[in-house]
């Protein structure tokens, strides 16, 4: 099955970036591009995408309000954000419209890929530092607590290791998806992006 994308973003250079690596994965065809807002709402009303990589700060609509146009134009329509803002202000308006995920722009190619597709699917798809963002906010109320649980620890020190989330979940009889749960939990606490800085905050504090 070919899934088909529209790229939405002011920067050209970015566009043309983004063609060059989906555009060679045999299962993509890039059907439509837009530099803005209202540009991207007629593209993707007429083509009907699968798939809507956008940006968010560019010419009006944008943001969580291009979201929602878009959505209610296109129901079926997934829109998967690709950007280089990863705060509040910028975050929750975009879920909250509708994104099913939320990559930043350094995002490696074959985990770009990998999300898009998981975008065609149904299933959400957000940067480590995205979804510790949205975890902060869904407990505003609760005191900061940068304890490890014994299982996160053990999750920890198997990355630690080298292991990968299957390898870890296999190590544990868990499932994958316990694992990556536990590793956003991981990232929560201990208030970082990403794995590496995990293994590194967690030996500065001694929790390995």
């Amino acid at each position: 099955m070919t899934l088909r994308l529209v790229l939405v973003d002011d920067h050209p250079v970015v566009r043309d970036g983004l063609r060059g690596m989906l555009g060679t994965q045999p299962d993509f065809a890039i059907v439509g591009e837009a530099g803005g807002g209202l540009e991207a709402l007629a593209v993707v009303e007429a083509v009907r995408p699968d798939v809507v990589l956008t940006d968010l700060r560019m010419p009006e609509p944008s943001g969580g309000t291009l979201i929602r146009l878009l959505l209610e134009r296109v129901p079926t329509v997934r829109v998967l954000v690709l950007t280089t803002h990863d705060t509040d202000s910028d975050v929750l308006p975009a879920v909250e419209a509708g994104a099913i995920g939320y990559l930043l722009k350094d995002a490696p190619r074959d985990e770009l890929c990998r999300a898009v597709r998981a975008a065609a699917r149904g299933e959400s798809v957000l940067s480590p530092s995205v979804a510790a963002v949205l975890l902060a906010r869904v407990r505003p109320q609760a005191p900061a607590d940068t304890r490890l649980s014994a299982r996160e620890r053990e999750v920890l020190a198997l990355v630690a290791q080298g292991r990968t989330n299957r390898e870890a979940a296999a190590a544990l009889y868990i499932s994958e998806a316990t694992v990556k749960t536990h590793l956003l939990h991981i990232y929560a606490k201990l208030e970082v992006p990403d794995r590496a800085s995990a293994v590194s905050a967690a030996h500065r504090r001694g929790l390995l």
